[in-house]
């Protein structure tokens, strides 16, 4: 697939993008006493963007957050969307955390919404993770992987962390698999803002 960039600065933003790995089980791999998940591989951090004739979708996913309130991605049609999936003992997930944190605080008054994806924990770990970094945003506790499911039908997300970003109509515009870069996400989120208050 090829890699398309929506700005010329986002070729600048992928040459910081942290070198941290993801967190993708590999054969075999399982989960320790503490509840990690042991036999990480690196993911590859790549970073690929549709042009708007490209894109699929619109991504249709929809659960509950783990206080309980409903959330559905058709509810914020006309945004931006961030969606992130981790779980709580992910290095990678926590080492991006204050990152996914500053750019849902910063972007909240500007038509963008980040949404958590964690198929993992049950509402114990991932409310202390919520609590730790002072996550804004909910998260969907997607215990059946029916979130995972729907994005996995449009693009494919082959690591945890894994961050796709939906554009207005709610199709996907970009995925990076791995730690995100936080200079890349805004500039991609910049790009999408930009396209849709250019087509209003």
């Amino acid at each position: 697939m090829t890699v398309r960039r929506p700005a010329a600065r986002l070729g600048a933003a992928l040459a910081g993008l942290a070198l941290v790995a993801a967190c993708t089980p590999t054969v075999g791999g399982g989960w320790d006493e503490e509840g990690a998940r042991t036999g990480y591989v690196s993911g590859d951090r790549s970073v690929t963007t549709w042009e708007p004739g490209d894109r699929r979708g619109p991504v249709e996913i929809s659960g509950t957050d783990y206080d309980g309130g409903r959330v559905d991605v058709a509810d914020w049609r006309g945004d931006v969307v961030v969606l992130n999936t981790w779980y709580a003992q992910c290095p990678p997930c926590r080492a991006e955390a204050p990152d996914l944190v500053a750019l849902a605080e910063d972007y909240a008054d500007r038509g963008v919404h980040v949404l958590g994806i964690n198929s993992t924990d049950d509402a114990g770990a991932a409310l202390a993770f919520e609590r730790t970094f002072a996550v804004p945003y909910p998260s969907l506790h997607d215990a059946d992987g029916t979130a995972i499911a729907a994005l996995q039908g449009v693009v494919p997300v082959q690591a945890v962390p894994t961050t796709v970003v939906l554009d207005a109509d709610g199709r996907v515009a970009a995925r990076v698999l791995g730690v995100v870069d936080p200079s890349t996400l805004r500039a991609v989120v910049d790009d999408l803002l930009a396209e849709r208050d250019g087509a209003a």
